[in-house]
């Protein structure tokens, strides 16, 4: 079973939809053991970082996703939340990635909407993909280029299209409306053992 974290954001019934396309079955669902016995854990999300924070600590799903040992999948605000701390509202993250969120500087149109390529590309998650692939985002705020980017684009400043700690990955992107190039992605993800 695949589990989608099901929390106080957007997009996830899309996330739903991507894996029944590719013929596997998502839950979507907050409740602990259904998380902890899933095969794989989707965490994605479009919204807001402290309100979303403040709905996963009130509930204990901010440790909760924390403790999980299964492959783990952030989209997105996931993967923004998956980090140390965020610009947005001032937010202090889950800090499984050692990186801060930030907001993009006011030198080109923000949001960030739209497709992009890759500047450097290094992991399973991405297997297949090539640096030309193009990749859909919309996010106002950016994961900074760390330890654990395994991918990063170049949008105004350079910052992390991917991110992989452990048994933790995360894209910015969104591979559920990133076209064949995403359910690829997807595709990789959901064979990582």
């Amino acid at each position: 079973m695949i589990a989608i974290i099901k929390y106080n954001a957007g997009n996830i019934r899309s996330v739903q939809n991507a894996l029944t396309r590719l013929g596997y079955e998502g839950v979507i669902t907050d409740k602990e053991s259904e998380i902890l016995q899933a095969d794989k854990v989707i965490f994605p999300g479009v919204g807001e970082a402290s309100s979303a924070m403040k709905y996963l600590t009130e509930r204990g799903l901010d440790d909760l996703i924390c403790s999980i040992k299964k492959p783990t999948l952030g989209i997105c605000l996931g993967l923004q939340l998956m980090c140390r701390y965020s610009e947005e509202a001032d937010t202090p993250c889950l800090g499984i990635f050692d990186a801060m969120v930030k907001k993009f500087p006011p030198k080109g149109k923000v949001p960030h909407i739209g497709w992009n390529n890759f500047k450097t590309i290094e992991s399973p998650l991405l297997k297949g993909i090539t640096l030309d692939d193009d990749v859909y985002y919309v996010h106002s705020y950016y994961a900074e280029i760390s330890t654990e980017t395994i991918a990063s684009c170049d949008y105004i400043v350079p910052f992390s299209a991917a991110m992989n700690k452990d048994n933790f990955y995360a894209t910015q992107f969104h591979p559920e409306k990133s076209a064949s190039v995403g359910e690829r992605i997807l595709l990789n993800f959901l064979e990582l053992v």
